[in-house]
Formats: C-alpha cells, sequence, structure tokens
C-alpha cells in the first residue's frame, strides 16, 4: 500500500503485480494542514496570519499527535490581531498545532481504513507483511508515521526522498514504458 501525501490530496493504492488493484484519495494534504492551523490560529487567538507562516509552523514544529508529556517545542507567530487590528505576536506550542491538525489527519486515517477494507483479502498479508510506504511531502509532517502505525497496527515506512519519490518513479515508468504497456493506456 502506498500512501502519498501531497498538497492537494492524499492518494491512497493497493498496489499488485504490477498494477493498481485498489485506489482512492480524499482532498486532506500539506494545503489542508496549512488551512487547519490557519482556522485554528483565527478562532482560538483570534489572530490572523497568512499561508507561509501556517507552512512554516507546520513544517517547524507541526506533529499528528500532540507530544507525551508537556507542550513540545513551541515558535513564536506574528500576525495581526482579529480585535484589535493591530500586529501581533505569541507563541504557539506543537500540542497546539497538533489540535489544529487533528481533523485532516484523521480524515486520511479514514480514507486509509476504507482502503484497507476494501482490499481482496488475499492481499491483506502482504500488507500486513510489508506495510504502508508513505510519499509526498505531508508524510514528513511530525508524528503521522506513528499515528498511522497506531491507528492501523501496520508497519509504516517514508520513502526515502519523499517530495520527489513520486516524480522519480513517474520518469522511470515513462522510460520503461514499453515494459509497462498495461499500466499506460494505448495511443
Amino acid at each position: 500500500m502506498i500512501v502519498d501525501i501531497g498538497g492537494g490530496t492524499t492518494e491512497v493504492a493497493v498496489l499488485s503485480l504490477g498494477g493498481v488493484v485498489h485506489a482512492t484519495s480524499v482532498k486532506s494534504a500539506g494545503d489542508k494542514f496549512d488551512e487547519a492551523i490557519t482556522e485554528y490560529m483565527r478562532s482560538t487567538h483570534k489572530l490572523a496570519i497568512g499561508e507561509t507562516t501556517a507552512e512554516r509552523m507546520k513544517k517547524e514544529i507541526g506533529s499528528a499527535s500532540p507530544p507525551e508529556d508537556g507542550d513540545g517545542m513551541s515558535m513564536n507567530v506574528k500576525g495581526r490581531d482579529l480585535i484589535t487590528g493591530l500586529p501581533k505576536e505569541i507563541s504557539i506550542s506543537q500540542r497546539q498545532i497538533s489540535e489544529a491538525l487533528a481533523e485532516p489527519v484523521a480524515q486520511i486515517i479514514d480514507t486509509i481504513k476504507r482502503a484497507l477494507e476494501q482490499t481482496p483479502p488475499e492481499l491483506s498479508a502482504d500488507i500486513v507483511e510489508r506495510g504502508i510506504m508513505m510519499t509526498g511531502g505531508g508524510s514528513l509532517l511530525g508524528n503521522l508515521d506513528k499515528v498511522l502505525r497506531r491507528a492501523t497496527s501496520l508497519p509504516i515506512s517514508i520513502a526515502e526522498d519523499p517530495l520527489l519519490c513520486v516524480v522519480m518513479g513517474t520518469g522511470k515508468a515513462l522510460e520503461e514504458k514499453s515494459k509497462l504497456s498495461d499500466v499506460f493506456a494505448s495511443d
């Protein structure tokens, strides 16, 4: 099973014998993570922040689960106070970011579980043995692999270069197009 968490969508696919057995997707990925952080800042802290700030927060202290003890790392965030209209700076913790990301992470988990339920039983043994491979920039969200492991009880691994591996794999597939004729649509 491959889970590709890109910018706009999370793609979940079960592969066997060089083909796709089952595939599904959900519009919950990196962009939704950023939107969830932005909305959390607005509703909880009455602070308007931009997309760039939300993405920086996600990359620097983002976590799919709260720290086991305490609030974890923190960072100062600047934005516009929605009450006074003036610039303001506050400190945000890793625990708070995990709260902000709870919904989009839950959507990804639900999509993976649905895909597992629809996977033919004969392939389930392979998935139990080999687990789930995560790709895409969203797979770099802190503790996401642990959250998925806990939710599915399956081994979870992150691709060596998750940001580029899908593009690199597509390039290799195009180089080997003649060997993969059943995967590509005929002209």
